[in-house]
């Protein structure tokens, strides 16, 4: 028992030696103080000034982000917005499948009750459409709207 616990206080002692610091972008509203941290290696969308739009896993070089094998000052960003994998699966899925199931009784009820079922069809498109162009409901955040944009360095 005496060499577990041992065992055990020396592998918290190297893990918490080996602990590495993980880079971030903190975002900061300079009107409230509000801060918004958002974790190297998570999905985000960047709009540059240049207007290319950018998005999947980020992570930080020196002063610049990497997006898509693309690099990106810091002052060169319009805006940047959370992209969580489960929040564009959910939304689209259920836009795509709303509107496949709006199409399909459209069809069975034009088929067997009234004609004018039919018009389901175009509320099923725009269904269809609006899951296809992948929403994404987070919050943009603009450095001309007073956010400001830092590379940090957090402790885990």
């Amino acid at each position: 028992m005496k060499k577990l616990t041992i065992l055990l206080i020396s592998l918290f002692f190297v893990n918490t030696l080996c602990a590495q610091e993980q880079k971030a972008i903190r975002i900061t509203k300079q009107d409230t103080q509000r801060e918004v941290v958002i974790k190297e290696n998570k999905r985000i969308i960047i709009k540059t000034v240049d207007d290319k739009k950018l998005s999947g896993r980020y992570r930080i070089d020196g002063n610049s982000i990497v997006v898509d094998n693309e690099k990106i000052e810091i002052n060169e960003i319009r805006y940047l917005k959370r992209n969580p994998l489960l929040t564009t699966m959910l939304t689209t899925g259920i836009l795509v499948y709303g509107g496949f199931v709006t199409a399909t009784m459209g069809v069975m009820l034009g088929i067997l009750v009234d004609p004018n079922a039919f018009y389901l069809a175009i509320p099923a498109a725009g269904l269809i459409y609006a899951g296809l162009q992948s929403p994404n409901f987070h919050k943009k955040y603009k450095p001309a709207k007073n956010w400001s944009l830092e590379i940090v360095t957090i402790s885990e």
